[in-house]
């Protein structure tokens, strides 16, 4: 080979190197851009799953070949209030063709606010490298007017097999309370709107849910998690941004973190964020107020006064 010819192969393989290594870092991290799966959308190693808040939408058109999650009966037990089991996991993980060698991308509408609750089951039954939220979920698919489908498409079943529970990723309330009583040095996360957290409202217009008692657990810090999206596109801010927002309120990821909001939702976006994008360790407490606020004994912060939300 001449020096030439040496030299124009050379640039050839970086240039196809970089092409390949940008697909790659796409892959890597725990984010997909939209472009890349849009160049990504026919390969058999990547599932796509929809898991949305508003009933309905993914039937009114999702991105092509994905797949359905309804949150409130496939993620949990219907009759115990629990995540779901091990074997439910399981068989929905079968039926999504979902395995350990494939990459998932997980997206939905209201800014991935319950694409990422799934992400957190995921990783609790051993699916986490591969699995991956979409920057920006519909919001900003929609946005870039890429293509949609309505008719959902067939995928080949996987033989995933369910793990162990990691149930470090899990905060129960007496992980909280040993925060409260300080026998912990977790800090605890609320996630909530600012009037949720002051005791100002006890949940936001038109949810059910509810506690009781307005307020915040004692010692918890407020960052609203939508602080954490850029609201133009519904992308997440840059590390170094959040990295800062939550350093504000002393989250530096020095010391454990326990997210909370009213039923775990909300705050498992705080917690992929927390995890997965700027490795600190943190749990999702999905009892969260409903479960906390409901406790006879247990003390609460409400510094709007209304403690007792019944007339």
């Amino acid at each position: 080979m001449s020096v030439l010819s040496f030299i124009r192969h050379g640039v050839t393989a970086l240039a196809a190197s970089l092409v390949l290594g940008g697909a790659a870092l796409a892959q890597s991290g725990p984010l997909v851009s939209t472009e890349w799966l849009e160049k990504n959308l026919s390969d058999p190693k990547v599932r796509i799953v929809e898991v949305s808040v508003e009933p309905g939408i993914y039937e009114r058109g999702h991105i092509p070949g994905a797949q359905n999650i309804a949150w409130h009966t496939d993620l949990v037990e219907t009759v115990s209030r629990d995540i779901a089991g091990p074997e439910k996991f399981q068989a929905l993980a079968r039926k999504l063709g979902v395995d350990k060698d494939v990459t998932v991308v997980l997206y939905g509408d209201n800014n991935n606010w319950f694409a990422a609750w799934g992400a957190w089951v995921f990783d609790i039954y051993g699916l986490r490298d591969n699995v991956k939220l979409l920057d920006g979920g519909r919001k900003k698919w929609e946005l870039e007017k890429r293509p949609v489908a309505t008719n959902p498409v067939p995928v080949k079943a996987s033989t995933f097999t369910v793990g162990e529970p990691n149930k470090a990723l899990r905060a129960r309330l007496t992980d909280v309370v040993a925060s409260v009583e300080k026998k912990s040095d977790a800090r605890i996360l609320d996630i909530r709107s600012p009037d949720e957290f002051s005791g100002k409202i006890i949940a936001p217009a038109g949810f059910q849910e509810l506690a009781l008692r307005a307020g915040h657990i004692p010692g918890s810090v407020n960052v609203p998690w939508a602080r954490a999206v850029n609201q133009a596109d519904g992308t997440l801010k840059s590390p170094e941004e959040l990295k800062k927002l939550y350093a504000e309120v002393g989250i530096d990821g020095s010391k454990p973190v326990i997210t909370s909001c009213r039923i775990g939702e909300r705050s498992s976006h705080t917690w992929f964020i927390l995890t997965r994008v700027l490795g600190y360790q943190a749990a999702n407490y999905d009892g969260s107020w409903t479960e906390y606020g409901n406790v006879v004994g247990l003390p609460i912060s409400n510094p709007a006064g209304t403690v007792w939300g019944g007339k």
